[in-house]
């Protein structure tokens, strides 16, 4: 049996970071939980490059990623990985408070699998977080893997 893919949250919110967390474990899901603070660190983590030099080399179950970030924007981050073929395959879905249509539309355009606008009570947001996980992690179909990850994209 193949390890279980981990989730990759790219989040610098840290109460959203928190809230996520908590309500991906509620789900039980056995995946582990990546986070990168920012836009950098998450390509970073993709490419398997800097402190992420030594990872397994296995892709995402699924990337939640935010939209404004330091560094490297979600939008930028989002390009980079759908516009590579070796990782246009990970699904990617937006995870932010914006609900800007041009915010959309790019993410769309750019090749987003889906585009959540966080909820903004409690109780929303860690139903929302908790449908995300299960979906992404145990019922999505992946495309399979082809080929190897490059080292220094």
């Amino acid at each position: 049996m193949a390890a279980l893919k981990p989730i990759l949250l790219v989040e610098d919110n840290p109460n959203d970071i928190e809230l996520t967390l908590a309500a991906l474990e509620s789900t039980q899901l056995a995946n582990e939980i990546v986070i990168c603070r920012d836009g950098a660190e998450a390509l970073d983590f993709i490419y398997r490059r800097g402190p992420h030099e030594g990872r397994h080399v296995q892709d995402p179950a699924v990337i939640l990623l935010d939209l404004k970030l330091p560094k490297v924007d979600g939008l930028e981050v989002l390009a980079k990985v759908k516009g590579d073929p070796t990782t246009r395959g990970i699904p990617v879905v937006m995870l932010t408070s914006s609900r800007e249509e041009t915010d959309v539309v790019r993410s769309y355009d750019l090749g987003v699998n889906a585009f959540v606008v966080k909820p903004v009570g409690f109780e929303e947001f860690f139903a929302a977080i908790k449908e995300l996980g299960v979906f992404w992690a145990l019922l999505n179909e992946p495309p399979p893997h082809r080929g190897g990850w490059p080292s220094n994209a």
